[in-house]
């Protein structure tokens, strides 16, 4: 397999810098996803907007959360999984809910479950849900709005979680109390 960098703010392309720079203001050092996404400033550009736009929609930290860790658990995402574990926490997202995500098991809040489900929908059909999966999604207190917002969450997903299985990347310290495996869950 090809070894990919993963960056520091001195050995990034000149494009990454400042956007490492801001990373690590902001988190207190540079993820190692970010560092490895530096390799393609417009990837790490791109990210890094992205983010910032689906933290802007009408969804709750725990529904954002829903939507990013049910698509890296699918995808089989271990860097990810640790990391938004790590981000539900500090965030203050529901111990009962960040295990049923990490354990594909179901949510207890029957509007947060159907949310749940329908971020399964979306990625396992690459974005072919039935008229019956949007149709409950609504049915369980969402909008048409919110349909389109888990489009816009698993695009974001797909940018991290396909770069780290194509670099492999270390899961950082900060995250590496919360390592996940596929083979976890599926031995449960």
């Amino acid at each position: 397999m090809t070894d990919f960098s993963t960056h520091t703010i001195e050995t990034a392309p000149q494009a990454s810098k400042p956007l490492l720079e801001g990373a690590k203001t902001a988190y207190g050092f540079v993820p190692n996803l970010l560092g490895t996404m530096a390799e393609a400033p417009s990837l790490l550009e791109g990210y890094m907007t992205l983010a910032g736009i689906f933290d802007k929609t009408d969804l709750s930290e725990t529904e954002r959360q829903i939507i990013l860790m049910t698509n890296n658990r699918l995808n089989g995402c271990v860097y990810c999984m640790a990391a938004h574990t790590t981000i539900s926490q500090m965030a203050g997202v529901d111990a009962g809910v960040i295990e049923a995500l990490r354990n594909n098991t179901p949510i207890a809040d029957a509007k947060l479950e159907a949310l749940r489900q329908f971020a399964v929908v979306i990625n396992e059909t690459r974005g072919w849900p039935s008229q019956t999966a949007v149709e409950a999604l609504i049915a369980a207190g969402y909008s048409r709005q919110t349909v389109l917002e888990v489009v816009l969450g698993t695009s974001l997903k797909v940018m991290s979680n396909y770069t780290n299985h194509i670099a492999e990347t270390d899961v950082d310290s900060a995250f590496a109390p919360n390592t996940w495996s596929a083979e976890q869950v599926a031995a449960a």
